[in-house]
C-alpha cells in the first residue's frame, strides 16, 4: 500500500525471531490483519491477512514455498508479488516492510483512503 510519506506511519510488529525463513504469523495493528512472512533467501513481506474472498485469515493457510493456499476455499497466491495464482484475477495489498535491531516493522497508510 503506498501513498504520500507524511499519511504513513512505521509500526513495529514482530522480531525476526518471530518469524524464521518459511513461516508466516498473523499480526493485528489497529483494525488491520497483516500477514507477515519470511520467504526462502530471507525477504520478509506484509500483506493484507485476510483473503479477499471470504475474509478468512491467510495465516490459517498452507504455505508451500512462496505460494499460499487459503485454507477455506483454496485460493492460492504467490508471496513474492501477491499476485493471485488461482484465480489470476486477485491479488493481495501489500505493506512495505522494513527491518532494524532485529525488529520487523510495517507502513500502516494513515487517514483515508
Amino acid at each position: 500500500m503506498s501513498g504520500n510519506a507524511s499519511m504513513q506511519e512505521w509500526i513495529s510488529v514482530a522480531s525476526l525471531g518471530d518469524l524464521r525463513e518459511g513461516e508466516m504469523i498473523d499480526v493485528q495493528v489497529g483494525d488491520e490483519l497483516i500477514l507477515l512472512v519470511h520467504l526462502a533467501g530471507g525477504d520478509i513481506r506484509a500483506y493484507q491477512g485476510h483473503c479477499p474472498h471470504q475474509k478468512t485469515a491467510l495465516a490459517d493457510g498452507k504455505l508451500e514455498g512462496r505460494f499460499l493456499t487459503c485454507a477455506a476455499h483454496l485460493w492460492q497466491f504467490d508471496l513474492s508479488t501477491g499476485e493471485g495464482v488461482n484465480p489470476k484475477s486477485c491479488h493481495l495489498d501489500r505493506y512495505d516492510v522494513r527491518i532494524g535491531n532485529a525488529a520487523i516493522s510495517v507502513c500502516i497508510p494513515q487517514g483515508p483512503r
